[in-house]
């Protein structure tokens, strides 16, 4: 059967984009960059994408055009001893497709709350109580009582995704990111061009540029940069090896990766400026400094900015508007990371594109339903935190390992160079074997030392072990016996 293709290089680069460009952009940058050096880190960031994020896509979109298929497959015929590792990134877009898109479905609430601030004065307590329903006895190990009223948002996340998904790259994927991408970029700039305006802003603003160049000189800084770039790019767990195996044959590989990776990080910096200029107002009019009111992740989402939209003018505008750019940023993403499960399980069972997005999205429904229990933003807090610092960063190292270290890099580097308008050269191969490599290991390695030293978010070591260490384990077991699995059948 004849694979499918995009329909247009801007239809791949918005879906790659989109991918990219998810709810860390806007929840997860602004405070790292405003916690290590302000408008200082953007050095050590701009760094790490030029050493670490485009050498990192310009390999996998070489890697998925090459060999025309998902992960196993691809990682299969690199070398038929490493399908698992395939496998294990398959799983690790499959884990976070079950609990992400609880995440969307909490926009798709907001987005509906803000045309009249449904969460009150009090936004911390609406949203962990009358919102999520956490208990005093909630655990990740204790789940509690389903939250019905966040069924049908969970539903209607997961439709978008089946959607995509079920109508295949050209009609689906490529069509719907056509339409969310230019909506995101609009609506931010929107935001940004409202909120730039009121008293304090620009004092917010200021606070997120103003460098401090002391820590340029602080390796955590440097750590966290990498750690941002690798996090934010969706390399390494199989999403854009699936969305480069659909590229036609004549495709530039080097300018579709370097624009990639700039439009992400472009829009990583427009959300930082709307965010804290948000931050930046909202501090003036408590009279309060921007210290006492920064924050990041769910917590900025949903309690700080649900204040500040409060105070803004026009909030019945501003807060739909806002909720909408995270809910549109969230859906691209989770569209991709579907579709790498997807198309690693329709090249390895044989099923048909509608078949393997429906059986996906229906398991993948009712796994989710875990996360919208009492219990479920826990037991979220503890699989995303061992999925993206172990697992994730594991499998980013592997690949580049086996690909640098064990395979002939300069036959990937001659591909991409064949089909591009620019080539590269040496530098892409000194950072692929040497700079990413080196990068990985010290992130990870500490990552690894953290994870044992201490309980994550004081957790109790039975969680930590079956819901942490124990699912990347069974992952990880589950991976080899598929690879040894199909060497059998190739030996039979």
């Amino acid at each position: 059967m004849k694979r499918e293709q995009w329909g247009s290089r801007t239809g791949f680069i918005l879906a790659a984009v989109g991918s990219a460009v998810g709810l860390g952009n806007i929840w997860r940058f602004p405070y790292m960059a405003y916690e290590n050096g302000g408008g200082a880190f953007f050095i050590p960031y701009l760094f790490a994408m030029l050493t670490a994020g485009i050498p990192f896509m310009i390999l996998e979109f070489t890697l998925g055009h090459k060999y025309r298929s998902g992960a196993p497959k691809t990682l299969r015929a690199l070398n038929n001893k490493f399908e698992w590792l395939g496998w294990f990134q398959v799983m690790i877009s499959a884990m976070i497709a079950f609990y992400y898109v609880v995440v969307i479905a909490w926009a798709i609430s907001y987005a509906y709350f803000a045309f009249t601030q449904a969460w009150g004065e009090d936004s911390n307590a609406f949203f962990f109580g009358e919102f999520l329903g956490v208990a005093d006895d909630s655990a990740p190990s204790n789940l509690g009582s389903l939250q019905w009223h966040l069924l049908l948002p969970l539903c209607l996340a997961w439709a978008a995704t089946y959607f995509a998904t079920y109508r295949g790259v050209k009609g689906g994927i490529e069509r719907i990111n056509k339409i969310l991408m230019p909506l995101l970029f609009v609506m931010v700039l929107l935001l940004i061009g409202r909120i730039i305006f009121l008293p304090g802003a620009l004092d917010g603003i200021n606070w997120l540029l103003e460098p401090d160049f002391s820590k340029i000189w602080d390796l955590k800084v440097w750590s966290a940069a990498y750690g941002q770039i690798f996090f934010t790019l969706s390399v390494g767990f199989a999403i854009m090896l699936s969305y480069a195996s659909y590229l036609p044959e004549k495709s530039d590989i080097n300018n579709n990766a370097f624009m990639t990776v700039l439009m992400n990080c472009g829009f990583s910096m427009l959300a930082g400026i709307m965010i804290f200029g948000a931050l930046g107002y909202m501090a003036q009019a408590q009279g309060k400094d921007l210290t006492d009111v920064v924050s990041s992740g769910v917590g900025l989402a949903f309690v700080t900015l649900p204040t500040a939209i409060n105070l803004l003018p026009a909030p019945g505008i501003m807060g739909p508007l806002f909720f909408c750019a995270l809910m549109f940023a969230g859906i691209s993403s989770h569209i991709s990371i579907a579709e790498a499960v997807t198309t690693g399980l329709m090249d390895k069972l044989g099923w048909s594109r509608p078949k393997t997005a429906t059986v996906f999205c229906s398991v993948g429904l009712v796994v989710s339903s875990l996360y919208i229990t009492q219990g479920g933003i826990l037991l979220l807090d503890l699989v995303d935190y061992f999925i993206n610092n172990i697992a994730l960063l594991s499998s980013c190292l592997v690949e580049l390992l086996l690909v640098g270290w064990l395979c002939r890099l300069s036959d990937f580097k001659e591909h991409a160079n064949r089909l591009s308008e620019f080539s590269i050269g040496l530098w892409w191969t000194v950072c692929i074997k040497f700079v990413s490599v080196g990068i990985l290991l010290i992130i990870l390695s500490n990552n690894i030392k953290t994870a044992f030293s201490e309980n994550y978010g004081g957790y109790s070591n039975f969680e930590v072990n079956t819901l942490g260490w124990g699912v990347l384990a069974l992952m990880l077991v589950l991976a080899v016996v598929i690879n040894l699995n199909s060497k059998q059948e190739v030996r039979s």
